[in-house]
C-alpha cells in the first residue's frame, strides 16, 4: 500500500514538473478557489444569513413593549437579515418611505458582504484556461526550438514540449470548470437570499406601519 501511494505522489510531482513554471500559478489559483468555495458555502447558509421567525420575534417585542436598543444591536450583529431589519427599527419613527430608504442603503452593504470573494473566484475561473493556453504556446515554442536545433529525429525534446502544452491546458481547464460552476452557483445563491431578505424587510415595514396606525387610532379615540 505504501509504495503505491509513494509512486502516485512521485507521478503527480513529475506531472507538475513536466508542466513547467505555469503550473505554479494554476495550482495556487486552485487552492485559493477551494478556500473561497468552502468559506462561502459555510457563510451563505440560510440559517446564518436569515434566522427563522425573526420578523415574528420583532412583532412580539413591539406588542410586549420590549423593543430595546440593546436587543436591536444584538440582532444586527447576529445575521445579515438582522442587520437590515435593525436599520429599519432604528428609524421606525420616520415615514414609511424613509424607513425603506434606510433599509435599502443597509441592504446594499449587506449584499456587498454576501458577495465577498466571488469576484476573485470569477477571476480565477477566467484566467485559469488562459494560463493553460499560455502553457500550450510555451510548449509549442519548445517543440519548434527542438526541431530547429535537433531536427525531428530526436523525440525527447519534442515530447517535453508537447507534454508541457497538454499538461498546462488540462490543469487550467480542471481549475476553471469547477471554479466557474461554483461561481455561478454562489452568485445565484446570493440573489436568492437577497430576494428573501427583501420580502422579510417588507413584512417588517408593514408591521411597523400597522403598529403606528393602531397607536394613532388609539390616541385619537382616547382624545
Amino acid at each position: 500500500m505504501a509504495p503505491s501511494f509513494l509512486s502516485q505522489g512521485l507521478n503527480v510531482f513529475e506531472i507538475v514538473k513536466a508542466g513547467g513554471w505555469l503550473m505554479f500559478p494554476i495550482i495556487a489559483g486552485s487552492i485559493i478557489a477551494l478556500g473561497i468555495v468552502l468559506e462561502r458555502l459555510w457563510a451563505l447558509q440560510t440559517s446564518k444569513v436569515m434566522p427563522p421567525h425573526l420578523v415574528a420575534t420583532i412583532w412580539h417585542w413591539i406588542k410586549e413593549g420590549q423593543l430595546e436598543r440593546s436587543k436591536i444591536e444584538e440582532m444586527s450583529r447576529q445575521s445579515a437579515l438582522g442587520r437590515i431589519l435593525a436599520a429599519g427599527l432604528n428609524n421606525r419613527h420616520l415615514e414609511r418611505e424613509r424607513i425603506k430608504e434606510y433599509i435599502e442603503d443597509t441592504g446594499r452593504q449587506v449584499v456587498h458582504d454576501l458577495e465577498r470573494y466571488l469576484n476573485t473566484l470569477g477571476t480565477i475561473a477566467a484566467i485559469s484556461p488562459l494560463l493553460g493556453l499560455l502553457g500550450t504556446v510555451v510548449g509549442m515554442i519548445q517543440v519548434f526550438n527542438a526541431i530547429t536545433t535537433s531536427g525531428v529525429g530526436n523525440a525527447a525534446p519534442l515530447a517535453g514540449g508537447i507534454s508541457t502544452a497538454l499538461i498546462t491546458t488540462a490543469a487550467g481547464l480542471s481549475v476553471a470548470i469547477p471554479a466557474l460552476v461554483f461561481h455561478r452557483y454562489l452568485t445565484g445563491r446570493v440573489d436568492e437570499l437577497v430576494v428573501k431578505m427583501e420580502e422579510e424587510a417588507i413584512k417588517m415595514v408593514d408591521v411597523l406601519h400597522n403598529n403606528r396606525q393602531l397607536t394613532n387610532n388609539s390616541s385619537s379615540k382616547a382624545a
